[in-house]
Formats: C-alpha cells, sequence, structure tokens
C-alpha cells in the first residue's frame, strides 16, 4: 500500500487572491497595484507643487504645501490660489480626462493604438473650435458667451465625429481594426479641412487658433477649471462604476455576450464616455496630443495588468499633462504650450507601439 500525504494537496477551489466584500460588491485586493496607483498620486501632488511653485516669485513645495493646507502670507494666499492654482488643476483635470478615454477606446477596440488623438476625435473638435474662430465667432462673443463659445463648438465637433466614425466603423459590432481604420481616415480629413480654414482665414484669426490648437494651459482660471471638474467627476464616476462591464469587453465579443452583457449598448455607452471626456478636455485647453495613447500604455506597464487600468490610466495621464507643463515652463527661456511637449514625449512612444506591435502580427 502506498501512502499519500495529504498535506501536500491543493484546493483548486481556493482563490489566489484574498477577496474584499462589502454587502453585495465584492473585490479582490491586488497590492501591487494598489502600492502602483500611491507612488503615481505621490508624483502628481509632488509635480502640482513644483509646477505651481514655478514663477517670477518662485517657492519652494514645502512652501507650496503650506499655503494649500491653510497656512502661508496673503502674497503668497494671492500667488498660489489666485493665479497658479487653476492653471495645474487644470491640467491635472485634462490629463485624467485623456487617460480614461484612452483607456477606454483601448479597451473596447482590444488595440493599444486606439486613442482620440488618431481616432479623430479631437481633431474633430479641433475642427468645431477653429470653424467659430475663423468664421467671425471667435472674437466677437462677449461676457458669458466668450467663455462657453469655443469649448462648446469644440464639444459638438467632437461628437459629430464620434457619430460618423461609429456609423462607418459599426458592422454587427465594433471591430478594433475597423475603427481604427475609419478613424485614422477621418482624422486626415479634418486635419486638412482645419488647414484649409487657417489658409483662408483672417491673419488675426489664424493666430488665436494656433494658439488654441498647440494646447495651451496659460491664463488658464477658475472659471476654465470648474466646467473640467464637473465634467470629469460626473463621466469619471459612470466610467468607474462600468469597470465591470469593460473587463467583460476586453475578453472578446463572444464571451462578453455570454456573461450576460449587451455588446450595443455597452460599447455605444463607454464610447460616448470616451468622447465626452476627450471633449472636455479637449475644449478647456485646446488638443494635447498623444496623453490618451501613451498613459494607458504606460499605466498597464507599472500595474502589470493585461488591459488598460483605469485608475491607474488617469493618475498617469494627470502626471504626463503636469509633468509636461513643468517642463514647458523650465525648458527654454520661452514658456512653451503643453501640447507641445506632450507631442515631442508621445511621438517616439507611438512608434514604439507601431514597431511592437508589427512585431506581434509577425510572429
Amino acid at each position: 500500500m502506498t501512502l499519500v500525504d495529504d498535506t501536500t494537496t491543493t484546493d483548486s477551489r481556493v482563490p489566489s487572491r484574498r477577496p474584499f466584500r462589502f454587502g453585495p460588491v465584492s473585490l479582490v485586493l491586488r497590492p501591487f497595484m494598489i502600492a502602483v496607483n500611491v507612488a503615481l498620486l505621490i508624483a502628481l501632488l509632488l509635480l502640482l507643487c513644483l509646477n505651481i511653485g514655478l514663477g517670477e516669485y518662485a517657492m519652494s513645495i514645502p512652501e507650496v504645501a503650506s499655503v494649500l493646507l491653510g497656512g502661508g502670507t496673503k502674497a503668497q494666499n494671492f500667488i498660489v490660489m489666485d493665479l497658479r492654482l487653476p492653471r495645474s488643476l487644470t491640467g491635472l483635470l485634462i490629463g485624467v480626462a485623456l487617460g480614461l478615454s484612452g483607456a477606454l477606446t483601448q479597451s473596447i477596440a482590444r488595440n493599444s493604438l486606439a486613442s482620440p488623438d488618431l481616432l479623430g476625435i479631437t481633431a474633430g473638435a479641433s475642427a468645431g473650435a477653429v470653424a467659430l474662430i475663423v468664421l467671425g465667432g471667435g472674437g466677437s462673443f462677449v461676457g458669458a458667451l466668450a467663455l462657453l463659445g469655443i469649448p462648446l463648438a469644440a464639444i459638438c465637433g467632437a461628437f459629430l465625429t464620434a457619430i460618423v466614425i461609429y456609423l462607418l466603423a459599426w458592422k454587427g459590432g465594433i471591430e478594433g481594426f475597423r475603427l481604427i481604420l475609419v478613424g485614422i481616415g477621418i482624422n486626415a480629413m479634418l486635419v486638412a479641412t482645419v488647414g484649409w480654414m487657417l489658409i483662408s482665414a483672417d491673419i488675426d484669426d489664424v493666430s488665436r487658433a494656433q494658439v488654441w490648437l498647440n494646447g495651451s494651459l496659460n491664463g488658464a482660471n477658475w472659471d476654465q477649471m470648474w466646467p473640467v471638474a464637473i465634467g470629469v467627476l460626473v463621466v469619471g464616476a459612470f466610467v468607474i462604476a462600468s469597470t465591470f462591464t469593460l473587463g467583460a469587453l476586453r475578453l472578446g465579443d463572444d464571451n462578453a455576450a455570454s456573461l450576460g452583457v449587451n455588446l450595443r449598448r455597452a460599447q455605444t455607452r463607454l464610447l460616448l464616455s470616451a468622447v465626452a471626456l476627450a471633449a472636455v478636455a479637449t475644449a478647456a485647453a485646446g488638443p494635447v496630443a498623444f496623453v490618451a495613447l501613451a498613459a494607458p500604455q504606460l499605466a498597464m506597464r507599472l500595474v502589470r495588468s493585461p488591459g488598460p487600468p483605469l485608475i491607474a490610466s488617469a493618475l498617469a495621464g494627470a502626471v504626463l499633462v503636469v509633468g509636461s507643463d513643468v517642463i514647458a515652463r523650465t525648458l527654454l527661456p520661452v514658456e512653451l504650450p503643453v501640447g507641445i511637449v506632450t507631442s515631442a514625449l508621445g511621438g517616439p512612444f507611438l512608434l514604439y507601439l507601431l514597431v511592437r506591435n508589427n512585431r506581434k502580427v509577425s510572429a
């Protein structure tokens, strides 16, 4: 007779990770993911304080932190709270919106190249804003209309572009490769349209449009920050609540349908959320390129997850935008728009993704 040591056997029914239950909600705790998110949050806070401290009246990170916590002199409070904090918070919120938008589009298309930049959503917002500026609306509004005119035109342009792309890409469902090809084509046409409008416009309107098209945080104030904050809060809460649906969609259409997900409804809602986030971010400061493309991929590699993680993507996007703004204000004697820095950083990353995807296909 052979004796078997039962202590060496493993019960396959025991989960590899300890679950966390709160009422009807059941989650799996991932300590490494939590640690990465905390590290990104700390890096974001440090960059935020560093960015606020930059300027003719320089302030150290501890001094900025003291003001934010209620201390500091009257002069420091005026400089931080009224002049510099709105700009940094606007950049932070734009990064969060673009990071979430990129994570959604890449998850739905199941392709790392899917982002609002390449799909034409950002170009649609740019076309709407430039059309308003060039056709005589950009400088004629007064009061509240001056504040809302260009952002609303950008949002309308983004949603109209998204509807066209969705209708052209739909073929019994959303297929990632088809979505990207249609988006690239629409993006090219919109870029050409923006170029034509700039060539045929008055020189004053062209200069105003060029400043907006470069993606700049210069002059950002509380009135610009609050609409972005409300949009990110409302849409972001819906996106986070849809985490489980998004996870099912990453498994493929057949698997998601077998799990009870209504494919058409889920894809439409999440794509509209991605468009809304990209539109709000673009309307606030102009097109800030490549953040929506790079942030989810960086977050995915940091967290070591199979798909773009939502919270880490949002934090990575905020770190990229605020960090790029720091570089834009310190790299050269002349302050650069933040969109130029993100484009310079994102271009090589796009080439890396193209080479990587090409190697996967070849293999």
